[in-house]
């Protein structure tokens, strides 16, 4: 386990990556599964070294786009999804199907939610043959281990789990999941003083142990940020990276380009 601060996380960020008011929106694409539809908002490059589907918190989705044609939700992924966008990476953003009100943790490890994943990553793979990345934040995180735990390593090269739900109490949580069936890079990402109580640092650190079969595991805990609000479990406090965005975006970026333990 890693302790990096904020100052410090500065320094993975690359040189010559775009600024992220300078990309251009992407689309949403609706992608049909199970005979429904489930929609993504991409954003596709050409010199793309990935894909990251990225898995917002809360009841999952990415909200409503706003005037500059970017999704509006304040959840860290969703927000931050144009810094994503200013490394060589596509960007997709996970919907939910239109038969599904909320994510919930059962219904992030079902199977309906499984074969959802499956037709958005059938959808990318026919626009693009870079490697495929999942990033969840907070609930998202339950998508995005059970996803990788389905796939057994056969499509998804590497997973990214941010403020990771740690209790029990929820179902689906990271720790409770089938972790040894996990087979790609893993990177844990938290806030120290993340105070949301499904979400605890301390719970985080043990997710490590559990991925047996992952041939890279890394944990990190970063420190800093500011101009927190609202409830502790909500996107604009520590637990959403409040005031450090980039500098957890371009950690995320920088690891996923060289993983390492």
């Amino acid at each position: 386990m890693q302790r990096i601060l904020a100052v410090l996380i500065v320094l993975l960020s690359f040189d010559g990556v775009s600024h992220a008011s300078e990309i251009p929106p992407g689309k949403v694409i609706a992608v049909e599964t199970r005979g429904v539809v489930v929609p993504i908002y991409a954003v596709w490059k050409e010199d793309a070294v990935a894909t990251l589907v990225l898995y917002s918190g809360g009841g999952g989705g990415y909200g409503s786009l706003g005037e500059d044609g970017w999704p509006s939700g304040k959840n860290f992924l969703i927000r931050s999804a144009r810094m994503f966008a200013a490394h060589p990476f596509n960007i997709v953003l996970a919907g939910r199907a239109s038969d599904v009100a909320n994510l919930d943790g059962t219904a992030r490890t079902g199977d309906k939610h499984d074969q959802d994943n499956r037709a958005i990553f059938r959808a990318i793979k026919s626009q693009s043959s870079a490697p495929l990345w999942l990033v969840g934040t907070s609930m998202g995180t339950i998508s995005a281990t059970a996803a990788a735990i389905r796939d057994g390593g056969r499509n998804i090269a590497g997973i990214v789990l941010t403020s990771s739900v740690t209790s029990y109490r929820t179902p689906g949580a990271v720790p409770a999941q089938d972790l040894e069936k996990i087979k790609a890079p893993v990177l844990v990402v938290h806030h120290e003083r993340d105070a949301c109580k499904a979400c605890t640092p301390y719970e985080a650190k043990t997710i490590a142990g559990g991925l047996k079969n992952a041939p890279i595991k890394k944990t990190v805990l970063v420190s800093g940020g500011s101009g927190e609000s609202g409830g502790y479990c909500e996107p604009l406090h520590f637990h959403g990276y409040i005031g450090m965005e980039k500098e957890v975006v371009d950690l995320i970026a920088a690891w996923i380009k060289s993983p390492a333990n």
